[in-house]
């Protein structure tokens, strides 16, 4: 629940809720993944997450075959998360901080950019990630714009038809 949650209702809803209090302190892995990324420790996320999906997720034969997607969609968070923080950040400063190599980051990074899932740009030759952050009131008013022309090029053809 950590992962595709923000930071406010992870503390709500998971990190503070009784029946996870009850149980978390059971299993180290689990508790360590948890507050690790609540608390923006993403190398202890990283290694905690590792041990979850070996040690939990590839041995149980229902999850085994979502065990990849849940390892891409908690990095996603965490990249997310992190990145939100900042405008431009250092690539070898961001490898240090997750404790992966320079080359998996970026091999990474420019993978989850090419397909839409982290906005932001990743300047090879500089060795930054410049954090372009969306803003949905200019998405909102593109949307808008979008729908308003398909609906006149709509009403256009229409009146056409009618006219013949």
């Amino acid at each position: 629940a950590t992962v595709p949650l923000d930071r406010k209702t992870v503390r709500d809803k998971v990190i503070h809720a009784p029946e996870i209090l009850q149980v978390i302190g059971d299993d180290i892995v689990l508790e360590t993944m948890m507050n690790s990324l609540y608390h923006c420790d993403y190398r202890d996320f990283f290694q905690s997450l590792v041990d979850v999906v070996v040690d939990k997720l590839s041995m149980d034969r229902f999850l085994a075959p979502h065990s990849r997607y849940f390892l891409r969609q908690a990095r996603i968070g965490a990249y997310t998360q992190y990145l939100e923080s900042y405008h431009t950040v250092s690539l070898p400063s961001m490898a240090e901080t997750f404790g992966v190599s320079v080359a998996f980051l970026d091999r990474e990074l420019s993978d989850l950019v090419a397909c839409g899932r982290l906005s932001c740009k990743v300047d090879k030759v500089g060795g930054v990630i410049e954090s372009n952050r969306p803003d949905t009131r200019n998405a909102l008013y593109q949307q808008t714009i979008k729908t308003g022309d398909n609906l006149l090029n709509r009403i256009q053809k229409l009146s056409r038809v009618i006219t013949i």
